[in-house]
């Protein structure tokens, strides 16, 4: 199980987690290259990738100026309460492309790719996202079983265990798919009743 916490641009950190049973192996990695290089060590898992994977239906690129900016699995989102970033806004165009592009090319390889949200899954887990604390997130991960946590573990790297540990929910059929299959979908953890 691979958790990634892709950066917009390749100039900057994006988080990986390797996740073996309750046993996390996390780094920071920056470009595409990198990343590929690394995951084909793990031939057949699956990938959990927080970056937006497809365009809302309707719209030809992430460039193009129009009034289509959510898709199905967005207007869910929204529904539930859970705050994200449209992803037309701003820097979330780049991570847009970049996520298409590393999906794309993470399939032609024969793997597994869904698109996860940390922030929302922190939310439905229970668990404070980096915005009230690392620390705090930190301690919510540790609850969940996990180990492995090094001293000096970044944001980054705490987003990519919570991407991981969803796919994990996914391959244990523990999920909720939102959205719509044919557009795209967020894989996130079933909501507790």
């Amino acid at each position: 199980m691979i958790g990634i916490d892709l950066a917009g641009s390749e100039k900057r950190p994006t988080g990986i987690c390797i996740l073996i049973g309750n046993k996390i192996n996390t780094f920071i990695l920056y470009t595409d290259e990198e990343i590929l290089n690394e995951v084909e060590r793990y031939k057949g898992a699956l990938i959990a990738i927080d970056a937006p994977l497809t365009l809302p239906r309707g719209r030809k690129s992430i460039d193009q100026r129009c009034n289509i900016h959510f898709r199905e699995c967005d207007k869910e989102l929204l529904r539930r309460g859970i705050r994200f970033f449209p992803i037309t806004l701003g820097p979330m165009r780049s991570l847009t492309k970049r996520g298409m592009k590393l999906k794309k090319e993470l399939e032609s390889r024969g793997f597994e790719v869904i698109e996860v949200y940390p922030g929302g899954a922190q939310d439905i887990l229970g668990i404070p996202r980096k915005s009230k604390g690392k620390e705090k997130l930190l301690e919510g991960l540790k609850k969940l079983g996990l180990k492995g946590f090094r001293k000096n573990i970044t944001d980054h790297e705490l987003d990519a265990i919570t991407a991981a540990y969803v796919g994990r929910l996914y391959l244990e059929g523990e999920y909720e798919a939102y959205g719509d299959p044919k557009e795209g979908l967020i894989i996130m953890p079933k909501a507790k009743s």
